[in-house]
């Protein structure tokens, strides 16, 4: 028996086909996968995300510790609310996770990491904390996550939970939050629709789960989360990034500041003489031309000029065909075509930018 969510009970009542991830029991789907994934491309739909990590780090110091702790720079947050995506790296430049922290005020910080690092995460900050002194970090056990996503998503919550909720999580923009009561609301979400994530206290989330369920939103698995976030080109920890990748290799440049350049952050010396070197991997989405499924860990050849590997690989429900995330060398070209091993016949794959499905509808 793993860990369980405050909503393994409902998930249950509803049918769930619940596997291990990462120690948890958690829900793969609730009958259709496939049905669930387009549930949220064209309606909405609801994942039970509080496996997730959500710590609170307080303290006179808290912005500086952030400073110091990731590659994204936390002096971007100015408003209270505001979110930013980052990742938290090894003095080698290496992935220890992603997470998304929050600036709740100048001595608060919210941090949700993944659920699967969670006790290599939590070493790494209580270690990096206690340089700094007189810096509380609190893992909130008392809370759980529920993901909202779809275009309906929105409606369906005010719907569920209250009219109250309209304005001010209508007002906000997306990676931004808001405490509405005992909710904090957030505008950031993994599937590249619309939607919120709400953090609240774990005894309400199976009421809150019920009325949302009553006013027309579907559960979902995470075999459709995969999909979902495969879709819209995002980052799966432990599959397109770990420690032995950069952020630079791993499609995450844009989550670096190097600026300003006397900011010192663990992993920036690699990041520095990387970046002015050109980095020798990159990742890029993939296409598969004929019939089949692409998966982890393939090989990706061209002609024997460049190997590559698949690091994420799927069906893709929306576009009806396989597609993929592979690391690749640097010189690899969008446009480009390479054959990967389908049970021992030669498939061509299309090297292609991603993500591969915005607001529901194919980026090709």
């Amino acid at each position: 028996m793993g860990n369980r969510t405050p909503l393994y009970d409902n998930h249950l009542k509803m049918g769930a086909k619940i596997v291990d991830f990462g120690g948890w029991d958690m829900p793969l789907h609730y009958g259709s996968q496939i049905e669930e994934h387009h549930k949220v491309r064209k309606d909405c739909g609801m994942f039970d995300v509080s496996h997730m990590n959500v710590v609170d780090v307080k303290g006179a110091k808290v912005r500086d510790f952030f400073r110091l702790l990731l590659a994204n720079n936390v002096d971007k947050l100015k408003t209270k609310g505001k979110a930013l995506y980052s990742c938290m790296l090894t003095a080698k430049g290496g992935v220890i996770d992603d997470l998304i922290v929050y600036y709740m005020d100048d001595q608060w910080f919210r941090v949700v990491m993944n659920a699967a690092t969670r006790d290599k995460d939590m070493a790494w900050v209580n270690t990096a904390a206690k340089e700094f002194g007189g810096l509380t970090v609190t893992p909130r056990n008392d809370l759980a996550m529920i993901a909202v996503q779809g275009p309906n998503a929105k409606e369906k919550i005010y719907q569920a939970l209250g009219e109250a909720l309209r304005t001010p999580a209508g007002a906000l923009k997306p990676f931004h939050a808001a405490a509405v009561g005992e909710l904090f609301i957030a505008t950031t979400g993994y599937t590249g629709e619309d939607g919120f994530e709400i953090i609240l206290p774990a005894k309400a989330a199976p009421f809150t789960w019920q009325m949302l369920n009553e006013a027309g939103v579907a559960p979902i698995g995470l075999g459709a989360r995969d999909t979902l976030r495969l879709e819209a080109g995002m980052n799966l920890y432990g599959s397109d990034m770990d420690e032995t990748t950069t952020p630079l290799e791993s499609g995450l440049a844009w989550t670096v500041a190097l600026e300003p350049s006397d900011r010192k952050f663990i992993g920036r010396e690699v990041l520095d003489k990387q970046k002015a070197q050109g980095v020798p991997r990159q990742l890029v989405g993939l296409v598969l031309e004929g019939r089949g499924v692409l998966r982890n860990h393939q090989k990706v050849i061209s002609n024997g000029a460049w190997e590559g590997e698949i690091t994420s690989g799927s069906f893709s429900p929306t576009l009806n065909q396989a597609i993929a995330l592979a690391r690749v060398p640097a010189a690899v070209k969008i446009g480009d075509r390479a054959t990967v091993d389908l049970r021992g016949k030669p498939a061509t794959v299309r090297v292609v930018k991603y993500p591969f499905v915005r607001n529901g509808k194919s980026c090709f």
